[in-house]
C-alpha cells in the first residue's frame, strides 16, 4: 500500500463505498467510481459531494475502465455481468473486494479496532471515533453511517476520518463472511444474533474473529457472546454488563430522557463509579457506550476522560434521528432493519408517551426472506394495540433477487396476532396512508436500510404534514 495507486470503486456511493473512497483519496491515491444510483438520477447531494472532492464518477457502464493498471474494488453484491465487472476482466485490471481493500489498510494499521456484531457496529464505531479524537489520538475511521460529531457544511457525509494516528477503527461485517479478512488487535463484539446467516455460521465466524484478537471487549448480557467465550482464560478480555454487577464495566440507575439517557458506571478495576450522560436515547446505548468505553480503555485512555469525551457524542444519521415535529406530530428516522435493532429502537419510544405510526422498507427480498419469522415475532411482541405498521416492498434496484417473498407475507402474520399492520406495493401509498392517520401525539417511524432515499422520505412527511 505504500505505492499510490488509480482504484475504480463500483458502486461508491453504496454505506461501504463511500467512506473507503475518501480514505483512499486521503492516502493520495486516485480515486474513480461508478454507480447505479447515479445513472438511476438517485442521491444527486453524494454524488456532488464526491465530485467536489475531485473524485471522477462515470456512468456504469464500462466505460470508466480502461487501463490494466487500475485496481477494480467492488462489493460482494455487485454481479459479474455489471459492465464493469466485465471490462475489467477483459483489460485484465486487478479485482479485488471492498472487504478485502478495507482488510488490508486495516490489518496494516499499528492498531487495528474491529467493531463486529449483529447490531450496534456503527454506533459503537462511531463512539469509539468520537472519544479517540477527542483525545487527541486522530484515528483513521471507517463507518458505515455518517458520524454527526464530524458532519457540516463541507462534510454532510462523514462516514470516515482519516488521521494520521496509529488507530484504524473499522466496523467489520459478518454478513457476508468477509469478518474472516481481518486481524484486529482490539475486538469489539456488541452482541449476536440471527440476521444474515445461520447462528452455527456465525459462532464460528465470531469465534475466529475474537481468537485473532489481542484484546476482546465483550457483552455479558448476551447469551451467544457470552457462551462463545465460555471457559476462556480472563486476561485480555473486558466484559461490560447492564444486569452483571460483577462485570469489568457494570451500567446501573438508568434515567431515561427522549433525547438521551443517564447512568451510573462502575469500573471493576479500582472500584470507580462515574456518572454518565449520554445525548442519544436508548438503553441499547447504553450497552453501546460500556462498548466504547471498554475500547478507549485498551488504548490508554482513562475511564474519565473516556466517559467524559462520549458525553459528546451527538449520534448517528438516521439512528433514532428525530427530523421534526408538524402540528403535534412528530417523524423520526431510523436505520433499523433487522429484529434486534427494531425491537431496541421501539423499546426506546415506547418508553414515552404517544402513538407509533410505523413504516418499515424491507432492504431486500433475500433479508425478507431469512428474517421472517423474527420480524413477525418482533413486530407482534414490540407493537402495541394502538400502534400501526405499514410495509412496501422490499427496496430493489434491479438484478437477479428471487422474488418469492411479499411484505404481504408478513403482515398477514401480523394481523393472525392481533397487530394493525398493512401491506402496500409502494412506499408512496404508504405516506398517503401515514399522513391519513397522523393525529397530534403521535410518531412517525420511517425504518429500513440500504435506501438513502428514506431519509428524503422522512423529510417529504414532515413537509406534507404542515410547518
Amino acid at each position: 500500500m505504500s505505492d499510490l495507486q488509480s482504484y475504480f470503486l463500483c458502486g461508491i456511493g453504496g454505506s461501504g463505498m463511500l467512506p473507503l473512497a475518501m480514505i483512499l483519496q486521503a492516502q493520495g491515491h486516485r480515486v474513480e467510481g461508478s454507480d447505479r444510483a447515479l445513472d438511476q438520477g438517485r442521491n444527486a447531494p453524494k454524488f456532488d459531494y464526491l465530485r467536489n472532492r475531485g473524485i471522477v464518477l462515470h456512468a456504469q457502464d464500462g466505460s470508466g475502465i480502461s487501463s490494466a493498471s487500475q485496481i477494480l474494488v467492488a462489493s460482494t453484491a455487485v454481479e459479474e455481468t455489471v459492465p464493469d465487472i466485465v471490462a475489467a476482466r477483459k483489460v485484465g485490471c486487478r479485482c479485488t473486494s471492498r472487504a478485502e481493500m478495507l482488510a488490508s489498510l486495516f490489518n496494516g494499521s499499528a492498531r487495528p479496532i474491529g467493531v463486529a456484531g449483529t447490531s450496534g457496529k456503527s454506533t459503537v464505531t462511531g463512539m469509539i471515533a468520537w472519544i479517540l479524537h477527542a483525545a487527541g489520538q486522530e484515528p483513521t475511521v471507517m463507518n458505515g453511517a455518517v458520524m454527526n460529531n464530524f458532519t457540516g457544511a463541507d462534510e454532510p457525509f462523514a462516514s470516515a476520518l482519516v488521521g494520521c494516528g496509529g488507530d484504524f477503527v473499522s466496523e467489520v461485517d459478518e454478513s457476508d463472511g468477509s469478518i474472516e479478512y481481518y486481524n484486529p488487535t482490539v475486538a469489539i463484539l456488541t452482541n449476536i444474533s440471527e440476521d444474515h446467516k445461520s447462528m452455527d455460521e456465525l459462532r464460528t465466524l465470531f469465534q475466529d474473529f475474537l481468537g485473532r484478537a489481542d484484546q476482546a471487549v465483550l457483552n455479558a448480557d448476551n447469551l451467544e457472546t457470552l457462551q462463545i467465550r465460555q471457559g476462556a482464560a480472563p486476561e485480555g478480555h473486558t466484559w461490560f454488563s447492564l444486569v452483571d454487577d460483577a462485570a469489568d464495566l457494570y451500567a446501573s440507575n438508568l434515567a431515561p430522557a427522549a433525547d438521551g439517557i443517564a447512568f451510573t458506571l462502575q469500573a471493576k478495576t479500582g472500584a470507580t463509579v462515574i456518572p454518565v450522560e449520554l445525548q442519544v436515547p436508548g438503553v441499547h446505548n447504553v450497552a453501546n457506550a460500556l462498548a466504547a468505553i471498554g475500547a478507549a480503555i485498551t488504548c490508554n485512555i482513562s475511564i474519565e476522560d473516556a466517559t467524559h469525551f462520549l458525553g459528546g457524542f451527538t449520534g448517528l444519521h438516521r439512528r433514532l434521528e428525530m427530523v421534526g415535529t408538524a402540528y403535534g406530530v412528530t417523524v423520526i428516522d431510523d436505520f433499523g432493519h433487522n429484529p434486534d435493532k427494531i425491537a431496541a429502537t421501539l423499546k426506546t419510544l415506547h418508553a414515552f408517551p404517544g402513538r407509533l405510526l410505523v413504516m418499515f422498507q424491507p432492504h431486500g427480498y433475500g433479508p425478507l426472506r431469512n428474517m421472517r419469522r423474527g420480524f413477525v415475532e418482533t413486530f407482534s411482541t414490540q407493537l402495541r394495540s394502538e400502534d400501526v405498521l405499514l410495509m412496501p416492498e422490499p427496496v430493489y434496484y434491479g438484478g437477479t433477487t428471487v422474488k418469492d417473498i411479499s411484505s404481504r407475507d408478513i403482515t398477514t402474520a401480523l394481523v393472525a396476532n392481533g397487530i394493525h399492520a398493512e401491506a402496500y406495493n409502494a412506499r408512496a401509498d404508504c405516506g398517503v396512508r401515514l399522513i391519513s392517520l397522523a393525529k397530534p401525539g403521535d410518531r412517525i417511524v420511517i425504518m429500513g436500510a440500504r435506501d438513502d432515499t428514506l431519509a428524503d422520505f422522512a423529510r417529504d412527511l414532515l413537509y406534507r404534514i404542515g410547518p
